[in-house]
């Protein structure tokens, strides 16, 4: 599952390689096991490259060498080849997505993962590139909202909490369009995909956009938006993802502990001090 250095190479192992997902990534199952001690274990992670790549840099920079582990970061730009290169073997674990959108996606695909618990939370945030408050939006606006159904059900769920939509009754079933009941501003709802809603504000009055491509596109959920997700009692916490059968790798559960570590909620309260981004632990 992954790949094993003796101590004669831990100075050329412990450098992270960051790779595009449009890179040809090293096969996680292209394995080298020695039971040297000092041995170095190196992990490839799939992950988004905000904040995701970003805390995954850091403890490599900081952490793993001491760990006993090297880092391959492969970063992806959308939120289905991650899934797909980890349940392929490809990359040994995936840190990019939510409880919803992991459930979703097993119960869809018939993955066999399982995953850690919550790093942290990126708050889904409301922009518009027309108008500066919520006052400003006629009715009938045109408003930019995913086509993934696990971020769907959460973009609603902003919506409701913020009184500018009702829902039917879904028992626990995610919401989707579909299940508006009250509308008052007549919203008129366009589905794109998550990736493409920062491109798409110019085309539409309002959007509500992942906190990650938010970051990659420059803008602060806590300064730039009109409306923010709470991060209290917040079930959008993100993790660390892997095969069941991985579940209890002592490599992955190490860097499961750095990701859980003080160094780490320390970055990124230091690094995303605004809240765009907030530590789950």
């Amino acid at each position: 599952m992954r790949k094993t250095l003796g101590a004669i190479a831990l100075t050329a192992a412990a450098a992270l390689t960051l790779v595009g997902c449009s890179s040809s990534a090293p096969a996680a199952d292209d394995t080298e096991t020695t039971a040297a001690a000092g041995e170095v274990t190196t992990l490839t992670i799939g992950a988004s490259p905000t904040p995701h790549a970003e805390i995954l840099q850091f403890v490599q920079d900081n952490l793993a060498a001491d760990a006993g582990l090297n880092l391959k970061i492969v970063t992806y730009d959308d939120y289905v080849l991650p899934n797909t290169a980890l349940a392929e073997g490809d990359i040994d674990a995936n840190y990019f997505q939510h409880l919803p959108y992991f459930e979703s996606q097993v119960a869809e695909q018939g993955y066999d993962f399982d995953h850690f618990e919550g790093v942290h939370i990126e708050p889904y945030a409301l922009y518009s590139n027309k108008w500066e408050s919520l006052d400003e939006v006629p009715d009938g606006a045109k408003f930019g909202i995913t086509n993934d159904p696990g971020n769907q059900a959460r973009a609603l769920d902003l919506l409701v909490a913020n009184d500018l939509i009702t829902l039917k009754d879904t028992g626990d079933a995610d919401p989707t369009l579909l299940d508006i009941d009250q509308n008052p501003k007549n919203f008129e709802f366009i589905e794109t995909a998550p990736e493409s809603l920062v491109r798409a504000l110019d085309d539409v009055d309002l959007a509500i956009i992942n906190g990650n491509y938010a970051l990659e596109a420059g803008l602060n959920p806590a300064t730039d938006s009109l409306l923010i997700e709470s991060g209290v009692d917040n079930p959008y916490a993100n993790f660390l993802a892997v095969r069941s059968e991985d579940k209890d790798d002592p490599a992955l559960v190490k860097l499961d502990e750095l990701l859980h570590s003080a160094e780490v909620k320390a970055f990124i309260e230091q690094r995303w001090p605004d809240g765009e981004v907030l530590p789950a632990f």
